[in-house]
């Protein structure tokens, strides 16, 4: 994907399987959501081939966007939504159930969602977070064979997140629904999705499940333990299994204080994204290393 001469995506290419939680990840102004949006049928790509459910979302100069039987197929969590201010939240639901030949009863999706006590409240009343789960609730309203979810939980507390995190769960485990999750939150990531991909300056640096990545990025695990003097010690390592056993030889005995500290999916990401950036702006990256030291 390309806005005049400057490359926004360069050689993209995902497989996302039927049932699996997909989550993107990526600096801002890396091409998550230009990538979505193309998926989606709302921005015409440069070149290449797409296929959403069989389809090519791009379908000539007249008819570029699927037909509507397609798009029922989809749904559709935003970033954030404009319209709908003075419709009520129960009135809202029940209109789209029109649009989908098998829609799930509004009662019982507002239930789903927690907003059962806003059912006759204007949106434009609604907090952020009570928003964002609305936003939910039209996503899935049609039962989607693939849904998209664009920073979904922005807003949401903590209890909110979870219950969140296990409606999609349910939907991928029990109902079969594929989810494209894009999100700036890795604790998200590492809990929902089954891959990740990691997208820098346009491109897909790596792509696997969490424990893959962290392989794959070469992020080295720490070791903690407290010395027989009594000094708190700490040592990264590739091999965390071989470290402990050399202590635990050494000491004759168990370690005092003994953690290990696994690469975690925010150190792959860091990791990623500041070696993208060393390489794009190699002396920059040096006048740091020079400051640190």
């Amino acid at each position: 994907m390309s806005y005049g001469s400057r490359g926004v995506l360069q050689g993209v290419d995902l497989d996302i399987h039927r049932g699996e939680i997909f989550a993107l990840l990526g600096p801002n102004g890396a091409g998550k959501t230009t990538t979505v949006e193309i998926l989606e049928g709302f921005r015409r790509r440069s070149s290449g081939e797409v296929r959403v459910l069989g389809t090519d979302p791009l379908r000539g100069d007249d008819a570029w966007r699927g037909d509507d039987a397609w798009r029922g197929r989809l749904g559709l969590v935003l970033q954030s939504w404009r319209d709908h201010a003075r419709w009520r939240v129960g009135e809202l639901l029940g209109h789209f159930t029109a649009y989908y030949p098998d829609p799930r009863d509004p009662v019982a999706l507002l239930e789903l969602v927690g907003l059962t006590g806003q059912a006759d409240q204007q949106v434009s009343r609604l907090s952020g977070g009570q928003r964002r789960r609305l936003d939910v609730a039209l996503g899935i309203v049609g039962r989607p064979e693939l849904l998209f979810l664009d920073e979904p939980t922005t807003g949401f507390d903590p209890e909110a997140r979870h219950d969140f995190h296990v409606l999609v769960e349910k939907l991928a485990r029990d109902e079969g629904v594929t989810v494209l999750l894009t999100t700036h939150d890795l604790i998200e990531a590492e809990r929902l999705a089954d891959r990740i991909a990691v997208l820098v300056d346009g491109r897909i640096r790596v792509c696997g499940s969490p424990a893959e990545l962290a392989r794959q990025a070469a992020a080295r695990a720490e070791v903690r333990w407290t010395a027989e003097d009594g000094t708190p010690r700490r040592e990264r390592t590739d091999d965390p299994s071989q470290l402990v056993w050399e202590l635990h030889r050494e000491a004759g005995g168990p370690i005092a204080d003994l953690e290990v500290r696994r690469p975690t999916l925010e150190d792959t990401y860091l990791h990623m994204v500041n070696a993208e950036n060393r390489h794009a702006h190699p002396a920059h990256a040096r006048n740091r290393e020079d400051e640190a030291a």
